[in-house]
């Protein structure tokens, strides 16, 4: 793709906070270019049922929603290439951003490239990835029907997916480090499922292992925090202890990163590097939800606008502090 061109608006990342952006920008006649290395949709794609985006009473299944907000976009004029962005130059008068495809020169760029799914970093994770071990209960549960899983986690999310993968495993063992942290209404509905059997917590065990062979995972070992060891059997883990931003990208530039790699904006969602935007879960200070990414998307597609016809002015300065 490298050309001589220097695009409007480059996005990196093809999740709500970037499609929603896209939306705005190209109804505005604003060129727009998105890179996604992954799904197009980002995590929401690969959540089964999203219940709390305004306007669906029922709830949306993640993938349709993606779908729909990918559709919108390209009928208003958005390009979406699948590639990755391995780097952006911040030096030159324009960000200059060295992708998979070539180098690529844009007078304005958002990052809304979202988080990912954290590791636990214990021997036989890497090893046995899609082969057991899995972070995705929407796109690999169903290989599970009739069978024992491991769960690993205690937030909104590991509860929410474990209730999900009951509708195929025949029992599942959740190995909490500490202690249960979902919310109310989510710990209500599972106690459904740890009354009927079909779910059973383990509250202080960490793991320390996940073993398998040439067929794939058939145990776990936990550790207590006395230490004693304890061993779970099962036909595959699934792993859902948090999310970490997409920023490694940015390591080497001038936007600037808190402690936990999130990027800090001010105001009008522009990073330290004046053209550079970033919306969505990968701000500092974001909500990780999907309404406000696809709303942070939209405001970015607004300041990007007035940045682009010499109109923004910043309203308030960057927070760069981190939590504790």
């Amino acid at each position: 793709m490298s050309d001589n061109k220097t695009h409007q608006l480059v996005i990196v990342g093809a999740g709500p906070a970037a499609l929603s952006a896209a939306i705005y920008t190209t109804r505005e006649d604003i060129e727009t270019l998105l890179f996604e290395k992954g799904v197009v949709g980002g995590l929401a794609a690969v959540t089964d049922i999203i219940d709390n985006y305004p306007g669906f009473a029922q709830g949306v299944h993640g993938l349709d929603l993606a779908e729909s907000l990918r559709t919108q976009a390209e009928r208003f004029g958005a390009n979406i290439t699948l590639g990755e962005v391995l780097a952006i130059d911040t030096s030159t008068k324009y960000p200059k951003l060295l992708t998979t495809d070539g180098q690529v020169r844009t007078k304005a760029l958002l990052i809304a490239t979202g988080c990912d799914y954290k590791k636990t970093g214990v021997p036989g994770e890497q090893e046995y990835y899609a082969r057991g071990v899995h972070y995705c209960a929407t796109c690999d549960g169903a290989f599970y029907r009739d069978k024992k899983l491991v769960v690993i986690g205690g937030g909104n999310s590991a509860v929410q997916e474990s209730i999900f993968l009951t509708r195929f495993a025949s029992h599942i063992d959740i190995l909490v480090r500490s202690k249960i942290k979902a919310s109310e209404v989510l710990q209500k509905e599972l106690q459904t499922y740890i009354d009927n059997g079909k779910i059973t917590i383990h509250l202080g065990i960490s793991p320390k292992e996940i073993v398998g062979n040439e067929d794939g995972v058939y145990e776990v070992v936990g550790q207590t925090t006395k230490g004693e060891l304890k061993k779970y059997q099962t036909d595959g883990v699934f792993i859902f202890i948090g999310l970490q931003p997409n920023t490694n990208f940015l390591i080497n530039s001038q936007v600037e990163l808190d402690r936990y790699g999130f990027i800090a904006t001010d105001g009008n969602l522009e990073t330290t590097v004046k053209g550079i935007f970033a919306a969505g879960d990968v701000r500092k200070g974001a909500t990780m939800q999907i309404a406000s990414a696809s709303g942070e998307g939209a405001t970015a597609a607004l300041k990007i606008r007035e940045y682009l016809e010499g109109r923004l002015h910043t309203s308030e300065p960057r927070e760069l502090e981190v939590n504790p």
